[in-house]
């Protein structure tokens, strides 16, 4: 069994949208307004399609052998301008479909993110976790990710 990861290509789009229907449904499970507010933005398939064209963007598959089990989404943020042109690094979904959880596939995918990041420079990282999701939080967690903030939400729709 071999685990890796990869830049996603436009030949993945179609596994990637499939594996963002649960994902989705973990995250609106946890935090009712990910799928308006944090998720991929609709039509998804447009969006993940120009994040592929895009410099600032990196999705990656991650793979047991063959078969895609997994994507993440990372981006290249501003930060403050006193921050001089420095930017991070922002994981914004690392989803991983539940029979190749636990195995290395979200490790592999997330170091394919970093060393990504590197390649362009990068020292500051983010990871967006939803609260109550303590899987995630412990899998940031043990590479070394801290709580940087907790955004609080309302609706009063």
């Amino acid at each position: 069994m071999e685990i890796r990861q990869r830049p996603a290509t436009p030949s993945d789009l179609d596994r990637v949208i499939e594996l963002y229907g649960p994902a989705e449904a973990e995250q609106v499970e946890l935090r009712e307004a990910w799928g308006i507010a944090d998720g991929i933005a609709a039509p998804q398939r447009e969006s993940l399609a120009a994040m592929l064209d895009d410099p600032n963007s990196h999705v990656v598959v991650g793979m047991i052998d063959e078969i895609v089990f997994g994507f993440s989404v990372a981006r290249l943020e501003e930060l403050l301008p006193q921050a001089e042109g420095e930017r991070v690094g922002v994981i914004h979904q690392i989803y991983v479909e539940e029979p190749a959880r636990r195995v290395g596939v979200a490790e592999a995918m997330l170091g394919g993110v970093m060393e990504w990041f590197d390649a362009r420079g990068i020292k500051r990282f983010d990871a967006i976790v939803s609260p109550g999701h303590r899987l995630a939080k412990n899998f940031f967690e043990s590479a070394g990710f801290k709580a940087r903030r907790i955004t609080m939400y309302r609706h009063d729709g």
